[in-house]
């Protein structure tokens, strides 16, 4: 059980990096959108009690607010 533990640990970890390194090359607003997209599916997650619904739902309209935020110049 503790190697599984680890395992999903690790794997966690480098799908993280990965996901960060792929944000080198974004624009500003694609920045937004994403971690509009990510918030909105914690918080959609969290109001529903884990639905996918919610979650996806979340994502949504944390990304197009995300997309709306105006970057500072």
């Amino acid at each position: 059980m503790k190697t599984i533990k680890q395992l999903v640990v690790s794997a966690s970890l480098v799908a993280v990096a990965l996901g960060l390194g792929g944000c080198a090359g974004m624009s500003a607003q694609d920045k937004n959108t994403a971690i509009g997209a990510g918030a909105g599916a914690v918080v959609g997650g969290v109001l529903t009690g884990g639905s996918a619904v919610g979650t996806v739902g979340g994502a949504a309209v944390g990304g197009v607010i995300g997309n709306q935020v105006k970057p500072p110049k």
